[in-house]
């Protein structure tokens, strides 16, 4: 499953599934795809995906995978979706997201 956020100040962001949940989850949502924040629920959304980044940055330990890629670290999969959720912040817009299955 595919995942797409969008909202008139931004451009599309596709993610998949499970990184966009654990996104949702840590804004604080329930993680029901399809759904939305309104334009005023945007900033504390924001406000806890960016605590919540900063705790699981903290708390991470490198992993010890075999794989020569190393692993893309939760700080990374969510800086887009922070991205939007400042333009939507600054444009008081809402954000919707959808599945693309």
């Amino acid at each position: 499953m595919l995942v797409t956020f969008s909202c008139p100040a931004y451009a599309d962001i596709t993610m998949f599934g499970d990184v966009a949940l654990q996104l949702l989850k840590m804004m604080g949502h329930s993680g029901t795809v399809p759904s939305a924040l309104s334009a005023e629920d945007v900033l504390p959304a924001l406000e806890r995906l960016e605590a919540a980044v900063a705790v699981k940055e903290r708390s991470a330990e490198p992993e010890g995978d075999d794989d020569d890629d190393p692993p893309v670290s939760i700080s990374h999969r969510a800086l887009p979706l922070i991205e939007l959720l400042k333009a939507a912040a600054k444009a008081e817009c809402s954000v919707m997201w959808d599945s693309n299955a």
